[in-house]
């Protein structure tokens, strides 16, 4: 399982971006899917997660309002639009795939959101 992110990029206050994570599984359905992000100097922290078959999404309660994680089982892809992005929102954003309890991690996308 390989996992590759993109999207990431410079944006200013208030602005938007999504990401997104293709998966190189062809069993993409069966894993649970989450995004991570890592500030400078700070610890990797939990984002948002989406179950097998989609349905009930979780977010960090920093998140929760401004971002939306999605999936497309049929293109092996999850996605992470955020909007009204904060300075504090920088940082390098990883995808994690999860099957049996063995972590797959992608190679991050940075975001830096900066006037």
């Amino acid at each position: 399982m390989q996992l590759v992110e993109s999207g990431g990029g410079l944006v200013q206050p208030g602005g938007s971006l999504r990401l997104s994570c293709e998966a190189s599984t062809f069993t993409f359905s069966n894993y649970h899917m989450s995004w991570y992000r890592q500030a400078p100097g700070k610890e990797r922290e939990w984002v948002a997660a989406i179950p097998t078959a989609g349905g009930t999404t979780t977010y960090a309660e920093f998140v929760k309002g401004r971002f939306t994680i999605s999936r497309d089982n049929s293109k092996k892809m999850v996605y992470l639009q955020m909007n009204s992005l904060k300075a504090e929102d920088t940082g390098v954003y990883y995808c994690k795939a999860r099957r049996w309890d063995t972590d797959y991690w992608g190679q991050g996308t940075q975001v830096t959101v900066s006037s």
